[in-house]
This record gives structure tokens, C-alpha cells and sequence, in this order.
């Protein structure tokens, strides 16, 4: 054993450890109760500077302590002259870099930073940001950094193309900095301003994810500030029902919003009401007009909806021999679905488009990149793009079916739009999406004047109550789904058909809505589980006496 070095066990480092901790704490807690004594007492002295250095030197993040300090610097500044100032200031941003070597992240230190900034007779915002770079360069998500790099670039007049540049040095070297992508999806808006959206889902992303994520937000944005004006968008008119149907752009509370009917000149007391009792905003309204002031098909009216909340109105004829009249705008993808891109915004989407493609190529399974590149075509030409988007929902739901639930409900909202644009451009009345894989249904405020409806071979649970909002309609055929619930078929006054076959209708009470669909001749319910009792056929003749051609 004799010339051996001994070696310490464990334990003992253990305890010396120990102890040199409770050393060093005994002198930080000494010194922290001087700071806050000298602090009670009121001193702003250079003793306080220094007491307060080192405690923060070892421990940058305690707040109280920053705060002495700036009462110290303030009340010294007082007394000395603006070159002594600027120096005094500047030897407190090289103590501030002291301590964010210790902790680069520290918030005391940054905000620190951006007061002692706005102190500085001359300040120098080349060397905060060069300061920026290199703390971006040992660690690029540092978003206390980014935060200040922001106030830096504000007070500096750096433009916003510079900062692009600065973006494109960063990705350049790390394709996935994602807060460099982030950066730069704030510097395109003001490249290209737009109006702001109101409103983007949220899933966690993959380092690989950040251009993705970037082209992603550009496009949300795009497809969200499709905002429409508030408006009245379609006004219907029904001899027979002696109804007056308004649609508006966006949900409202007609019963307060200050709607006005005029009819051939005179205003009507009526009650507004919305096409089913759970809807209290809703798109649609209705209300009924004094018995006979419409009925008589040789007459000729002119009625008026005025909105008076929003200093609107809508106009709408009804003529000698028509037993209905409407009166709606013709309306563009633009004013319904998306905004309208300018020429600027459109290239920079078009660039998106194609950096994704390209990037999907190398990483074909990419749920990012299929999900942005679904969205950018969306912004950019849903129908041109409907084959190609339909594909890769398909890929989507494939290679993340975690969340394929989610991909379906996008899948079957861009499909009724698109169908919805279609049906406008043909100027029918007649909307089907059979065997379409629909498993929600949405925009059924569009659908007004829709007299046919084929939902068959899908895959929808229920009709939902927005359901009711289609006044006009006479045949609806929804074979083939999983449908429960029939609540939407609620007060359908022109609803004369209805085939449900092989649905999971399964009671009698399911279908108590349609008692309430007064012209209703024809049912076909064969394939459902309905509990089938002796005396069902009687059961189906009260709750529907009108019916026909009941299949079962």
C-alpha cells in the first residue's frame, strides 16, 4: 500500500460536497438579507451594485434582485453626466452577458437587458443584435432571445427583408429550426399584409415538421380570413306555407338583431323563429306572414327584409303564377369558402405548394407535408386540385390513423363545399354526394333551396339539427349509412319522400320528428333494426298519417 495515492470513498465526497453546499448557501443567504436590509433602509448606493452582482452572478434569476438594481441605477444616474450615464449603463449590459453565460434562458436577465436599452443615451442596437446571432447560434430555440431579437429589430429599423435573409442563413444551416420557420411565417404577412384571421388545429410536431408547419399557418391563414360579409345572402318566399325563409352569411340571433319585414309597402308584425328549437343563432330564420296576404297566385308583392343592425337589406319579388320566389346572390368560392388571394399572396402559396411536393417526394409519408399541401390547394384552387387533395386524405388517414377520425371530417367539409360550388355554378337545385365516405355534414345553411338530396353509402350517424334548415326540400335518400338520429328532420314542409334503408334506426320514437313533416307520403325504412311490435302498422298510422308507401 506504501506510495498509493488513498482514494476517498464515496461517502466521504459525498459529505464534502455536503458541506461546501451549506457553505455556500450560508454566504448566499448572508449576503441576500444584506441586499434586502440596504433595500428596506433605502440605500442606491455603489455598495448595492456590487452585493447585488454577485448574488446574481451565481443566481441570475432572482427577480428582487433586478429590481434593486434598476432603483439603484435610476437614483445614480441622477447625479451624473449623459457620457457618464452611457458609461454606466454600459458596463451594466457587460455584466448582463456575464450572466447569461451562467443561464442564457434566464427572463431576469432579458428583460434586464431591454430596460437598461431604453436607459442608454446612445444605445447600440448593431451589438445587441450581433449578440442575438451568437446566442442563436449555440442554441437557435432560445425564445427569450427571439423575443428580444424582435424589440431589437423594432428599434433598429432592420427590414423586413433583412430578416428574411437572417431566416434563410439559419434554415440554411438546420433545415428543421423551427422557430426560425416560425420567425418567418411573422415576416411574409408584412411583406403581403392582409386582414388578420379571427382564429389553427394543434397537433404536436416532429423536428422535421417546422417548413411544413411554416406553409401550414401561411395557408390556414388564407383558407380562415375567408370571412364574409355580414349580409342577408338569400330571402325565399312560399305562397303555399305563407313563409318568408331568410339566410344571412354567418349565425345571428334574429329575434335580436332587428330584423324588419315590409310587404308591398307596409311594415308586418311577425315572429321570427329558427328552423329548429335548439338553434338559437342560427343562418336561417323564418317566420310566418298574416293568413292570406300572399296566397292568391293572381296578386303580385314585393317584400323587403331589412337588418337594421347592420344598415342591410334584401329584396325579393313574388310574381303573378309562381307559387315561391327567392332572391339570392350568386355566390363565388372567394365569398364563401376562402379568402381571395392576390396576385403576391398567390406566388408565395404557389412556392409553398411546390417546396412541399418537393420535400414530399423525399418523405412520402409525411403527415405534414400531405396535410399542408391539402390546405395550400384548398387556398388555392379547390376544385382544380379536388382529385389530387382526395388522394392524400386517403395517404393521411393510412399513415396516421391516430387521427383519422379527424382527416374523415375534413375530407367530407371540402367535399360538400366543392359540391356546394358545383351545384352554384350549374344553378341547380339538386345536391348528391353518394358513396362519398361523408361522415359529418356542415354548410347545410347553403342548401336552402335544395329540393333533392342524396346522401347514400356513407358513413354519417346522424342528421343533425342544422338539418332543418333546408326549407325546400322534397326527396331525401340516405340509404346505406349508420344513422340514428333523425332530429334534423324537424318541420320539413315540403319533404315528401324519404328513403333511410339499411340505417341503425332501431325505435319508433326515433322517427317522432318526421310527424312534424306534413306532406310526408312516402317511407322506406327496410334494413333497420326497428323493434317491430303487433300492432306497429296502427303505431306508424298516428304518428304518421300521411304515409302511404311505408316499407319495412
Amino acid at each position: 500500500m506504501h506510495g498509493r495515492v488513498k482514494v476517498k470513498s464515496t461517502a466521504q465526497q459525498e459529505e464534502e460536497k455536503r458541506k461546501e453546499r451549506e457553505k455556500k448557501l450560508k454566504a448566499f443567504v448572508s449576503a441576500r438579507d444584506a441586499v434586502l436590509r440596504k433595500r428596506s433602509a433605502g440605500e442606491h448606493d455603489e455598495e448595492a451594485l456590487q452585493l447585488t452582482q454577485q448574488l446574481l452572478s451565481s443566481n441570475p434569476d432572482f427577480a428582487t434582485l433586478w429590481n434593486y438594481r434598476r432603483e439603484v441605477l435610476l437614483q445614480l444616474e441622477t447625479s451624473r453626466e449623459k457620457d457618464e450615464v452611457q458609461k454606466l449603463y454600459e458596463s451594466e449590459l457587460h455584466f448582463i452577458e456575464a450572466c447569461l453565460k451562467v443561464n442564457p434562458k434566464s427572463y431576469g436577465c432579458w428583460h434586464h437587458r431591454s430596460w437598461v436599452n431604453t436607459r442608454l443615451p446612445q444605445p447600440d442596437w448593431t451589438r445587441e443584435l450581433g449578440l442575438c446571432d451568437r446566442c442563436l447560434s449555440l442554441d437557435e430555440r432560445n425564445f427569450h432571445c427571439w423575443d428580444y431579437r424582435r424589440v431589437v429589430v423594432k428599434e433598429s429599423g432592420v427590414s423586413v427583408e433583412q430578416e428574411l435573409q437572417f431566416t434563410d442563413r439559419l434554415i440554411g444551416s438546420n433545415f428543421s429550426n423551427y422557430s426560425s420557420w416560425h420567425y418567418r411565417s411573422t415576416l411574409l404577412p408584412q411583406l403581403h399584409p392582409q386582414p388578420a384571421p379571427d382564429s389553427a388545429s394543434n397537433t404536436s410536431p416532429s423536428p422535421t415538421a417546422s417548413p411544413q408547419i411554416h406553409s401550414h399557418r401561411v395557408c390556414e391563414e388564407q383558407l380562415l380570413k375567408a370571412e364574409r360579409e355580414e349580409m342577408i345572402s338569400c330571402v325565399y318566399v312560399s305562397r303555399e306555407r305563407e313563409r318568408v325563409s331568410v339566410a344571412f352569411s354567418k349565425p345571428v340571433h334574429a329575434q335580436s338583431e332587428g330584423l324588419m319585414l315590409v310587404l308591398d309597402g307596409q311594415p308586418q308584425q311577425v315572429e321570427w323563429r329558427s328552423t329548429h328549437p335548439r338553434l338559437r343563432h342560427s343562418p336561417v330564420w323564418l317566420c310566418d306572414l298574416p293568413p292570406g296576404s300572399v296566397s292568391d297566385i293572381s296578386n303580385e308583392h314585393n317584400l323587403t327584409v331589412h337588418w337594421t343592425e347592420k344598415y342591410t337589406h334584401r329584396d325579393c319579388a313574388l310574381y303573378t303564377g309562381c307559387a315561391e320566389s327567392w332572391c339570392r346572390d350568386s355566390a363565388t368560392d372567394q365569398e364563401l369558402f376562402r379568402s381571395e388571394l392576390s396576385v403576391e399572396k398567390s406566388s408565395v402559396l404557389q412556392a409553398e405548394l411546390q417546396s412541399c411536393n418537393q420535400l414530399l417526394e423525399l418523405e412520402p409519408q409525411n403527415k405534414w407535408c400531405l396535410l399542408t399541401i391539402i390546405l395550400l390547394m384548398r387556398a388555392l384552387d379547390p376544385l382544380g386540385h379536388e382529385k389530387e387533395t382526395l388522394a392524400h386524405f386517403q395517404t393521411l388517414k393510412e399513415v396516421d390513423p391516430m387521427r383519422s377520425s379527424y382527416y374523415s371530417d375534413l375530407c367530407s367539409k371540402f367535399l360538400i363545399e366543392n359540391t356546394i360550388l358545383k351545384m352554384e355554378y350549374a344553378e341547380v337545385r339538386v345536391f348528391s354526394l353518394s358513396n362519398k365516405n361523408l361522415t359529418t355534414l356542415c354548410h347545410l345553411d347553403q342548401l336552402l333551396l335544395v329540393t333533392h338530396i342524396n346522401l347514400s353509402s356513407n358513413q354519417l350517424l346522424r342528421l343533425p339539427p342544422q338539418f332543418a334548415m333546408l326549407q325546400c326540400l322534397e326527396v331525401l335518400e340516405a340509404d346505406d349509412n349508420a344513422i340514428e338520429s333523425l332530429e334534423g328532420l324537424y318541420h320539413l314542409p315540403k319533404l315528401e319522400e324519404v328513403s333511410l334503408r339499411n340505417n341503425q334506426i332501431c325505435k319508433l320514437s326515433d322517427l317522432e320528428s318526421l310527424a312534424s313533416c306534413t306532406k310526408l307520403t312516402r317511407l322506406d325504412l327496410r334494413g333497420n333494426p326497428v323493434h317491430k311490435t303487433a300492432n306497429i302498422d296502427s303505431e306508424l298510422s298516428q304518428l304518421l298519417p300521411l304515409v302511404t308507401a311505408l316499407s319495412l
